[in-house]
């Protein structure tokens, strides 16, 4: 079985795609140990402990600065001997951590890397505001930095001529963010990923 941890904040829509993917047993092999907040207050937190999944916050504010505070989570994971970490809607920096899950960290991005991966704000905004006609999102390894690594999987869908950065936003997570976090997820599990340099092999 696969130890893993997922770290979340807000309010763990992403979290819950991991959590409804276990209920329909369509991740092989996958022991969901953890869920790491930063703060008391997020949802996602709430999400976990009704499915009975163990919660825990390690606040930001009791750190110095975000070394500190990264090490203290690679801290807990390591305690747990987690294997993955899945990166939900986690929305602080995360130091140390990369390089000591290096290829073993899962997360998504909204947008089809590498294109708007140097957008600094709102993606969906960027994307409409270039004129694309397609979106959509990325499954990947994080890199040193916790950044886009390695691809794992990728999903399109269409720019609508009436889409707000709101409505975008909301059908990329749905449509595309959801599905792939949990199918690549379950990729890993299923040992039917395989990292050479920066390209992820799916192997089916």
């Amino acid at each position: 079985m696969v130890r893993a941890a997922i770290l979340a904040s807000g309010d763990g829509g992403r979290l819950q795609a991991i959590l409804d993917a276990m209920y329909f047993k369509e991740i092989p092999n996958f022991q969901l140990v953890a869920v790491i907040c930063p703060r008391r207050e997020d949802y996602a937190m709430k999400r976990a402990l009704n499915a009975g999944v163990p919660a825990y916050v390690v606040d930001p504010e009791l750190f110095p600065n975000i070394t500190s505070h990264s090490m203290a989570v690679a801290n807990k994971l390591r305690d747990m001997d987690i294997e993955l970490v899945i990166l939900a809607g986690y929305d602080l920096p995360l130091g140390v951590v990369p390089y000591q899950f290096r290829n073993h960290i899962i997360g998504t991005y909204p947008a089809l890397a590498p294109a708007f991966e140097d957008v600094d704000g709102d993606v969906n905004r960027a994307v409409l505001e270039r004129g694309a006609k397609v979106s959509g999102a990325t499954a990947y390894f994080a890199d040193g930095d916790g950044r886009v690594g390695g691809i794992i999987l990728q999903k399109a869908i269409d720019v609508l001529p009436d889409d707000t950065p709101e409505s975008l936003g909301r059908r990329v997570m749905e449509e595309c963010e959801w599905k792939l976090l949990s199918r690549a997820v379950a990729l890993y599990c299923g040992n039917k990923l395989s990292v050479h340099g920066n390209r992820v092999i799916v192997k089916e």
